[in-house]
């Protein structure tokens, strides 16, 4: 994520401002210029405006607008109602509770940050209309009263499934403390869950299934026996060696999603430090080994080590800050050398490399 400008006044904007506090422009984000952008109502247009970033066409907000749960724009030629992101929602909570609207606005947030990232990476994005078999959808459930079981957050076949009471804060941090994770974020979920999905697409069907295997195991041994075992025995005691969480170790396909996480977190952070100009350099540090400025774009590189190079001292740095304000570290996990190859393989698929020393078909 970046930070943004109003192309009105100047003002320094963020992804989910609605309206420029020094100015009163009413802004929308244009996803297919992944801008936010100063919008001026046409005459007589009953909620249709021009885009300053984009000269020209006419736009209307996402229909989710009128439910404060979306600031993207749609062109105002399109029959579409709503916008890029939310044109894959199959099932939203009911709105006429105050509660699960609360709740739902929580996860539209995470959700539109999430789809950031899916198109700046250039990543397929069908719709269930678009193929019916495959395509990304999104059921946003809340427990029903009398429900003997709480809903699952989890994936199916491009079906991701999120609990409704996982937009609660006490919630999920009851459900993170009882699991033993230290992370657990709404955003996290959809970077998480939508691992599964493009695995279904850039690995099983993009021709990378045993590319994929020969970094992350064998995803054919049967999965529900290697989560009861995970459950009942958790990780390895050497788990840092190989893997970015413990819950990454209870199956391959746990632990490509967990790393396509992890991947997400680590471009999009990269990229808002990039935008804030951020550079490390400690004065403690004598030998430069911490050392970083984040001069790229994150999600644009193609070269691992480079990331990593960033990475790492912003991970020093924010951890550091954390502790000075009393608080959990914000980037806890290790990333041993193995576990930063797997991330190559991640950045490698994302942008349709071949590998060295394999032959295009």
């Amino acid at each position: 994520m970046r930070l943004f400008a109003c192309q009105n006044c100047g003002q320094v904007l963020h992804f989910e401002n609605t309206l420029c506090v020094k100015c009163g422009a009413t802004l929308g984000f244009l996803p297919e210029q992944t801008t936010l952008s100063a919008l001026d109502p046409l005459d007589g247009g009953q909620g249709v405006f021009t885009a300053r970033a984009a000269p020209g066409p006419s736009f209307r907000f996402c229909d989710n607008a009128q439910q404060q749960a979306c600031n993207w724009l749609v062109p105002n030629d399109s029959a579409e109602r709503f916008c890029t992101a939310c044109r894959h929602n199959q099932t939203i909570p009911n709105l006429s509770d105050p509660v699960s609207k609360e709740r739902w606005q929580k996860i539209e947030v995470a959700k539109r940050r999430a789809f950031y990232s899916f198109i700046r990476l250039g990543l397929p994005l069908k719709t269930r209309l678009e193929d019916p078999q495959h395509g990304l959808a999104f059921d946003f459930l809340a427990d029903a009263p009398d429900a003997q079981q709480s809903v699952m957050t989890g994936h199916d076949n491009g079906l991701i499934t999120l609990a409704l009471v996982e937009a609660d804060d006490a919630e999920r941090v009851k459900r993170r403390t009882a699991m033993g994770e230290p992370y657990r974020t709404l955003l996290g979920h959809f970077r998480h869950e939508s691992g599964h999905h493009f695995w279904d697409l850039l690995v099983r069907d993009g021709g990378r299934l045993e590319e994929c295997r020969a970094v992350f195991g064998d995803d054919s041994q049967d999965y529900g026996a290697a989560l009861q075992r995970h459950y009942n025995e958790g990780a390895p005691a050497n788990w840092q060696d190989n893997f970015v969480s413990t819950y990454a170790t209870a199956h391959p396909w746990e632990d490509f999603a967990e790393t396509w996480a992890h991947y997400l977190h680590i471009v999009d952070t990269l990229e808002m430090a990039r935008s804030l100009g951020i550079g490390i350099a400690p004065r403690a540090d004598k030998d430069g080994v911490l050392e970083a400025e984040v001069d790229f774009d994150a999600y644009r590189s193609t070269d691992i080590q480079a990331v990593m190079e960033a990475w790492v001292p912003l991970t020093v740095a924010v951890n550091s800050l954390n502790r000075s304000m009393g608080v959990a570290d914000l980037y806890p996990f290790v990333l041993s050398p193995n576990v930063v190859r797997k991330l190559g393989f991640i950045q490698s698929l994302v942008h349709g490399q071949v590998p060295a020393g394999r032959m295009a078909a």
